[in-house]
């Protein structure tokens, strides 16, 4: 992009968005000339002051590259764990696994395997990509009248056993590995054992989280005899601080016996008891028959195209079609003519999340429980009909989902290997930590997932026994021309498909690389008819707008004369990695970047 005026007023019409010109961009077109760029840098005034001699001014680092295999993950030891696999001959879903079980002892307040697992893979062999939805049903012997009995206000309950459902982690790890593996099953634990056994130095942004999630704990609302366990393994001192030793000798030897015993040992096996009997004693539904009949499933994508670029997603029962139903809407308008971080691509995006957010709410669950109308979602018909209810020049007062045709904390990482395998995974326990037990002796928190039920009557995402809850995590994957391109993912609650749209905007329409577009200041809407557990604030109106420190001054003044409520910039824009696979003189060659709201790394050799 040439140096310019960051919000001059460019013309509109071509799109349909001569509309667009309000008193707000005539104010942004008398701003003062701009210092002039570096030489070879992108300059993005307003944005962030920078001085990089190349790429984006605002950017933080460049993408790391290398031609034998690339990682990106929200800690840096984790990140090298799944360069050492790499570099043993590991593919990248060996690389993948040993990633996930160091992350469950160095971030366990984002993931671990207590909880779920989604990837999207290339799979080079087959020229296609796949997934994997390793998502855990609730406790067949846990009613939907015992639920109800639970929750507050319709709302089931933040922590406690109510809300725990089977952890599909290890089994989606087993599948995936008996799939694609070329390393032994147990080398693959091998890093994060000696991590959990000798110990690691808290990083700064799991420090924060730790103690903000054992306070939570330690409410009322949880017994001591419930907390106990979690206390023990993550706060055996008055609080958690950055740079201390934190070790977990309990989870390193919940690993040996998986590193031995495969996907068994946990749903079957000795594990499977002790959880067993941690839930008789607790007072919890869990049982053994539960986790034993827990199965992932190899999953089709969703995809839709965008410009060019076909992005994929999970369908079942998670929120991904929600990132392709954005994309397929803000492909009808000149996103870029719009231009980067100004009001009216802001408030074009916003408004196509407010519309897609409410067929989330509607129509998203567990499609083994109701016939979801997918392809109908993800059409460019119905995205047609549904971007003209978006006005470039003013909110839409009311959104509603749309009438189909009859008939929490997170973890994301991607990896790539030499011979043109990429992974993304995500992984999460859901809100916080999780739940707030931890089984006896095990060393990994259950996540509470299951709190994302909804008691509404005959609702998609309706509590039953055995059934999946609706899904926040999701991976995200783009392929050109029929060939692999990104490997991403933006994790962070309801902000994971908002953030996965910035990203595809940022490097289809507005030139980004894979580093600049994590750094640019993201937006976050609050509010929608969906019920998110104790997310549900009651926002009401045209919901709550979030524009995180670096979006110009001037975009945030005119989205606010525009009508949008803007709330202050809270830290809630998600964490992002990605693997970009690109040629250079026929010889595959990847770029690794992470995001600066982590504590993490993107490497590559």
């Amino acid at each position: 992009m040439k140096r310019r005026t960051f919000l001059a007023a460019a013309p509109l019409a071509a799109a349909g968005l001569a509309a667009g010109r309000s008193a707000s961009a005539q104010t942004v077109a008398s701003a003062p000339p701009l210092s002039p760029a570096l030489p070879g840098t992108q300059f993005y005034p307003d944005v962030e002051a920078g001085d990089r001699p190349v790429g984006a001014s605002f950017a933080t680092r460049s993408e790391a590259f290398g031609r034998n295999g690339a990682a990106a993950s929200a800690h840096p030891l984790g990140t090298l764990a799944g360069i050492e696999i790499l570099k043993r001959g590991g593919s990248a879903v060996d690389a993948a696994i040993a990633i996930n079980a160091a992350l469950g002892f160095l971030e366990p307040t984002a993931n671990g395997i207590g909880g779920d697992l989604y990837a999207l893979m290339w799979d080079p062999a087959a020229s296609r990509v796949v997934g994997i939805a390793g998502s855990g049903r609730s406790p067949r012997g846990l009613s939907l009248e015992t639920v109800r009995s639970r929750a507050r206000a319709g709302v089931l309950p933040a922590y406690g056993a109510v809300t725990v459902t089977v952890p599909g982690t290890v089994d989606a790890w087993w599948r995936m590995h008996q799939r694609y593996g070329r390393l032994r099953w147990r080398d693959l634990l091998e890093p994060a054992i000696a991590y959990a056994e000798g110990g690691v130095p808290l990083s700064p942004v799991v420090a924060y989280y730790m103690n903000r999630a054992m306070a939570n704990y330690a409410r009322p609302n949880m017994g001591i005899e419930e907390i106990a366990n979690a206390q023990a393994t993550y706060a055996s001192g008055d609080r958690a601080r950055a740079g201390e030793i934190f070790r977990n000798p309990d989870l390193a030897r919940t690993y040996r016996a998986i590193a031995r015993g495969g996907r068994d040992a946990f749903y079957e096996g000795e594990i499977a008891r002790v959880i067993e009997r941690y839930f008789q004693r607790i007072g919890g539904w869990m049982t053994r028959a539960d986790l034993a009949a827990h199965q992932s499933n190899w999953s089709e994508p969703a995809s839709t195209s965008y410009r060019g670029v076909t992005v994929h997603a999970i369908a079942e029962n998670t929120q991904g079609l929600a990132t392709l139903q954005m994309l397929n809407m803000l492909e009808q308008f000149d996103m870029r003519e719009a231009g980067f971080m100004t009001p009216l691509s802001i408030h074009l995006q916003a408004e196509a999340k407010r519309l897609a957010y409410e067929d989330r709410a509607r129509w998203y669950g567990d499609p083994n429980f109701s016939q979801l109308p997918i392809e109908w979602l993800v059409s460019k018909d119905y995205a047609a009909e549904r971007a003209r209810l978006i006005r470039p020049d003013r909110i839409n007062p009311e959104v509603r989902p749309g009438e189909a045709p009859s008939r929490g904390d997170t973890t994301y990482f991607s990896v790539a290997d030499r011979w043109g395998m990429m992974v993304s995974m995500i992984q999460s326990n859901f809100r916080g930590m999780g739940s707030g037990l931890v089984p006896d002796g095990l060393g990994f928190m259950f996540q509470d997932r299951g709190q994302l039920f909804t008691l509404e009557e005959g609702h998609p995402n309706a509590y039953a026994p055995g059934k999946r809850p609706f899904q926040t995590i999701i991976p995200g994957f783009a392929t050109r021309d029929g060939r692999p391109w990104l490997s991403f993912g933006v994790m962070g609650g309801d902000m994971q498909p908002q953030g996965q749209a910035q990203i595809i905007l940022d490097r289809v329409d507005y030139g980004l690389d894979a580093q600049a577009a994590g750094d640019a200041p993201r937006w976050h809407h609050e509010g929608s008819s969906e019920r998110m557990g104790e997310d549900d604030k009651s926002i009401g109106g045209t919901g709550l707008l979030r524009l995180e420190t670096g979006v110009p001054d001037r975009t945030k003044l005119a989205l606010a004369n525009m009508g949008w409520r803007l709330g202050p910039s809270d830290g809630g824009f998600g964490r992002y990695s990605c693997v970009e696979r690109r040629e250079s003189d026929g010889a595959l060659v990847y770029g690794a970047a992470s995001d600066v709201r982590a504590d993490g790394i993107g490497l590559a050799y």
